[in-house]
């Protein structure tokens, strides 16, 4: 029986990134799977900020966009990362088998690093916390606690799995064959969606499209899309343009076809950003008012998360109890 796993991280408002990279194309391959795994990461929301005020609304908002956009949480097991305390002791038992020349190598770790290079700060580890050092770690865990066969992630993301499955290779080969290795899946059609100023989409640059504001706030977004100074009536290309990417998340094929004919005859960028809009608002203006009912009925979405948690307790335990066996915690009566 195949399953699939994946999460998004509790650090902020949910934004189109969140919808293109993990929601839409995880729903879908749900679709497809016989088990899946859907959970709210807000232990790993710790290491990007230290907000608890963000960190609780996040959870609400990012559960509620999760069942708006059609979620069904009697198919899917729904639950969130910290009410799962396996996990983290299994956190603890890779941390301990888990070479740190593999963490060295991390993105985000290197990424940190070289911030401080070019600040010229001669400790390059400065500000770097260990949370975000052991990162991978927790990840390997959210993953092996449930013998996940399948990770949908962003292309951005491919590492963390590639890191995952050595952990679990390792951990395999020192205690025996136990964790399931999982696989990558990243969906070739679904580009990876940049920040409004051509930077990566994040809340820290704050160049995020949020995926539920309303109309007026959505297309007053779009229209930040940065763009370069052709006139309407010039040629405009779509290799490299930001805008054209925002259709490409979007459009059915026939439809970019018409889009791709509308920037060779050079269509002007405020024509073209209002067709955009337009394409997204008609998206996602079903799930909008979904959306808001959940934000306003927190109970119906803690409910639905209770019933989730419970499930996976169950799971994790299980899993948890034949890996403690595997390196020598178990009763002092038993062979």
């Amino acid at each position: 029986m195949s399953s699939i796993l994946t999460g998004i991280t509790t650090s902020g408002t949910p934004h189109l990134g969140n919808y293109v990279g993990a929601i839409k194309p995880s729903l879908g391959k749900i679709k497809e799977s016989q088990k899946s795994f859907l959970f709210l990461a807000d232990y790993h929301s710790l290491i990007k900020q230290q907000d608890p005020e963000l960190t609780h609304k996040s959870s609400l908002e990012i559960a509620s966009a999760w069942l708006a956009c059609g979620l069904d949480p009697k198919k899917t097991f729904f639950y969130r990362q910290s009410r799962v305390p396996q996990i983290m002791e299994l956190n603890w038992i890779l941390s301990n088998t888990t070479s740190k020349g593999l963490l060295n190598r991390a993105h985000a770790y290197k990424a940190a690093q070289d911030l401080n290079a070019e600040k010229k700060i001669k400790d390059l580890d400065k500000g770097i916390t260990a949370g975000l050092f052991n990162y991978p770690v927790l990840m390997a865990a959210d993953i092996l606690i449930f013998d996940a066969d399948f990770i949908p992630v962003g292309s951005d993301q491919k590492q963390h799995i590639e890191m995952t499955r050595d952990i679990a290779l390792r951990f395999n080969h020192i205690y025996g064959e136990i964790f399931t290795i999982p696989q990558a899946h990243i969906s070739k059609s679904i580009p990876l969606l940049l920040g409004t100023d051509g930077r990566k989409m994040s809340k820290s640059y704050k160049n995020y499209i949020e995926l539920f504001s309303d109309e007026k706030t959505l297309k007053k977004s779009i229209n930040k899309i940065v763009t370069d100074s052709l006139l309407p009536g010039e040629p405009k290309e779509t290799n490299n343009s930001i805008l054209y990417s925002y259709f490409k998340a979007f459009a059915s094929k026939d439809l970019l076809k018409e889009v791709e004919i509308m920037f060779s005859e050079g269509k002007g960028w405020g024509e073209l950003k209002n067709e955009l809009f337009i394409l997204i608002n008609t998206e996602l203006e079903s799930f909008r008012n979904k959306y808001f009912f959940y934000l306003e009925n927190q109970k119906t979405v803690e409910s639905i998360l209770i019933d989730g948690e419970k499930q996976v307790l169950t799971i994790a335990e299980k899993k948890l109890v034949e890996i403690r066996k595997k390196i020598g915690i178990r009763s002092l009566d038993e062979k």
